[in-house]
C-alpha cells in the first residue's frame, strides 16, 4: 500500500495541540485506509513524539481498529440469540461458502471483510446481517446470494 504523507500530516496536525487525543487521531487514519497500516504508526508515532508501543496497544486494545487491510465490502453476521435460533448460523455458512473465508477474514481480492458479532439491536429482523452499514433482515439464503452477487435491491432491505 502506497501512503499519502499528506492525508497523515493533515491529520496529525488535527490533533497537534492536543496531546491526549490519540484514539480520536487513530480513528480518523483508520477512517482514511479502512485499517491501521503499520508504517503510519510508526510516522506517526515519530511526528508525534509517543512511543510506538503506546499506539499499537491502543490500536491492539480497541475492537474498533484492524492491523489488517479491510475489504471494500463489510459483511456482519449477527450472531445473537433472536438471529441464532432463527438460522443465524446457517446464513453466516452460506456466507462464508459463497466468499471462501472464515469469520474475521478478508477476501484475497479485498472485495469482502465478513465478521460476526453479538447483536444488533434489531432482533425482529432476525436472522439478519449488516453489509456496509445497511440492515438486511429475514434473511434467507437466497437473498444472501443475491446481496453478495451485488444485486442488493432495496426491496431485499429491512429496517
Amino acid at each position: 500500500m502506497t501512503v499519502d504523507l499528506e492525508k497523515v500530516n493533515s491529520i496529525i496536525e488535527k490533533y497537534r495541540d492536543d496531546r491526549e487525543a490519540f484514539i480520536a487521531l487513530l480513528q480518523d487514519i483508520s477512517a482514511e485506509y479502512r485499517y491501521l497500516p503499520e508504517e503510519v504508526i510508526r510516522y506517526v508515532s515519530e511526528e508525534i513524539e509517543v512511543p510506538v508501543s503506546r499506539l499499537f496497544s491502543l490500536a491492539t486494545f480497541y475492537t474498533s481498529f484492524r492491523l489488517e487491510p479491510r475489504g471494500e465490502h463489510e459483511v456482519q453476521v449477527c450472531m445473537g440469540t433472536a438471529c441464532h435460533v432463527r438460522g443465524a448460523p446457517r446464513m453466516l455458512d452460506k456466507v462464508t461458502q459463497k466468499l471462501n473465508i472464515k469469520p474475521g477474514e478478508t477476501t484475497e481480492d479485498k472485495r469482502f471483510t465478513v465478521e460476526t458479532v453479538n447483536c444488533v439491536g434489531a432482533c425482529a429482523l432476525g436472522p439478519l446481517l449488516v453489509y456496509d452499514g445497511k440492515y438486511y433482515g429475514k434473511l434467507t439464503q437466497w437473498k444472501i446470494e443475491k446481496l453478495l452477487e451485488g444485486s442488493n435491491d432495496e426491496d431485499d432491505q429491512s429496517s
